[in-house]
């Protein structure tokens, strides 16, 4: 039977989701200790993939096992597991349904701050520039949903057999100071670096070394840029998946300190 695992993590101590050998990883973390309480080698498959650390508000991973257990798993898991990764939810679901292949929709929030707060260091990237322009910034990332080709925002275009993605929503919002921004930007699909390297050239546009007409010839031309400005990965959430018969509210829109309180100004 195969089962949904909606689940959220701290990507701080991890490289990622991905399973790797030589680095440990969440999914590493978690089949281990699946299979130790399963009593049986397990593999688990993810909505996604994430960078080196690189959170999730909310992800989701599916397994298959023959035989149901007859013990409360959610509450046995999560106390095995370290604190920087929880489960919410087993979910019963068909056979075919995919926690990768069927997702319809995936939001990612980068969060920015620019005074220096140790509180912060985890969970968004401090820069410390106090006159950005935010209101060119806002505009550069509403013109992300005018375009579908992503070639000129991808590290590696090559490796994929297109480089299409449907953004359907792209919001710069800061806070009443502004001295915190947040990013948020929804699509059917996100290719390699592609959120970071997108904050990278909004950064770039925000200190004056990149023109808004700059910004949206690349995305027009599919221009493949000089430099590549990675934005660091602390401060970027996988923070919502979404499927056609699985649409769960995050557990907590940002399961981490200092976000929540904060009134975004769009």
């Amino acid at each position: 039977m195969r089962y949904f695992f909606h689940t959220a993590f701290d990507g701080h101590n991890y490289r990622g989701w991905q399973r790797q050998a030589k680095a440990i990883s969440v999914q590493q973390v978690i089949e281990t200790t699946l299979s130790e309480m399963l009593k049986e080698p397990l593999s688990i498959m993810g909505c996604g993939r994430t960078d080196a650390q690189v959170h999730a508000s909310q992800f989701f991973f599916h397994l298959d096992i023959k035989d149901p257990w007859d013990y409360d798993l959610l509450f046995r898991i999560n106390k095995m597991l370290p604190d920087d990764i929880a489960i919410f939810e087993i979910i019963p679901m068909e056979e075919n349904q995919h926690a990768r292949f069927d997702a319809i929709q995936r939001k990612y929030d980068y969060f920015i701050h620019t005074y220096k707060d140790p509180h912060l260091n985890h969970s968004s990237v401090w820069y410390p520039e106090n006159n950005l322009d935010v209101d060119t910034m806002k505009k550069a990332a509403s013109l992300l949903t005018k375009y579908k080709d992503y070639r000129s925002y991808c590290k590696s275009p090559d490796t994929y057999l297109h480089t299409i993605c449907n953004v359907s929503s792209s919001t710069l919002y800061t806070n009443k100071n502004g001295d915190r921004i947040r990013f948020e930007i929804s699509a059917d699909r996100f290719l390699g670096r592609m959120v970071r390297l997108i904050v990278g050239k909004l950064l770039k546009i925000g200190v004056g070394e990149l023109s808004l007409d700059e910004f949206e010839g690349y995305l027009a031309e599919k221009i493949t840029p000089a430099t590549f400005d990675v934005a660091h990965p602390q401060g970027l959430f996988l923070s919502k998946v979404m499927y056609p018969y699985l649409d769960i509210p995050p557990r907590t829109p940002f399961s981490v300190m200092g976000h929540q309180e904060v009134q975004w100004i769009n």
